[in-house]
């Protein structure tokens, strides 16, 4: 079992990043045209997922942004932590990671939001995929700077923490209730345990040693 869950795939380099993202861009104008909100199907709806069977749901919130620095700041981080990444792992270890997570993000997003009665609101974005593509950047290249806001530039693993301590804060204070905090915890979770199970390393041991 251990053999078949990290049997290393065949390399490949076909832009899948840019795939996405040229994906995520197209869902986003086709919001402009839907005139019989259809993109509504595209949202993950926990309630509705559980009780109509909308699975696909987990799937589709990931190309869909709710505003323009929604979709910039998400592509952009895609572009430049996904290219790197695709390079390094090929591009089908590479779209295996970003779905397992992100798809990962929204099994979770979906039975803790109905638990915990917030089953009715819409989650859009591929945020929870992005997040697990930061840690696996940081653990794959953890000498790296990312340099936040443009100008202030910190190591890759401690950008990981500071971002992972923001968004638990961020869950339980209820601050910027609009986005999904839980969805970027779970996408960071299912990104440790695939490097895990599937790489053989883990990030957190990568960060301290690096310290």
């Amino acid at each position: 079992m251990d053999s078949i869950l990290r049997r290393p795939l065949r390399y490949r380099f076909y832009n899948a990043t840019i795939i996405l993202i040229v994906a995520c861009i197209l869902v986003f104008l086709f919001g402009f045209v839907d005139r019989r909100g259809a993109l509504v199907y595209l949202y993950l709806i926990p309630d509705y997922v559980l009780q109509a069977g909308a699975w696909w749901q987990v799937v589709t919130y990931m190309f869909v942004h709710g505003s323009w620095g929604h979709i910039f700041f998400n592509m952009l981080a895609l572009f430049l932590f996904g290219m790197q990444l695709e390079r390094r792992m090929g591009s089908t270890e590479f779209l295996l990671y970003y779905f397992v997570c992100g798809i990962g993000a929204g099994i979770a997003t979906v039975f803790i939001n109905h638990a915990t009665g917030q089953g009715m609101i819409p989650v859009v974005g591929a945020s929870g995929a992005i997040f697990a593509l930061l840690l696996a950047f940081a653990a794959f290249f953890p000498d790296a700077r990312i340099f936040i806001f443009g100008i202030l530039p910190i190591r890759a693993p401690v950008a990981v923490a500071g971002y992972a301590v923001l968004e638990i804060v961020f869950q339980f204070t209820n601050f910027q209730s609009g986005v999904a905090h839980l969805t970027h915890l779970a996408g960071l979770a299912f990104g440790y345990l695939y490097l895990v199970v599937r790489y053989g390393m883990n990030p957190i041991a990568i960060f301290f040693k690096r310290q």
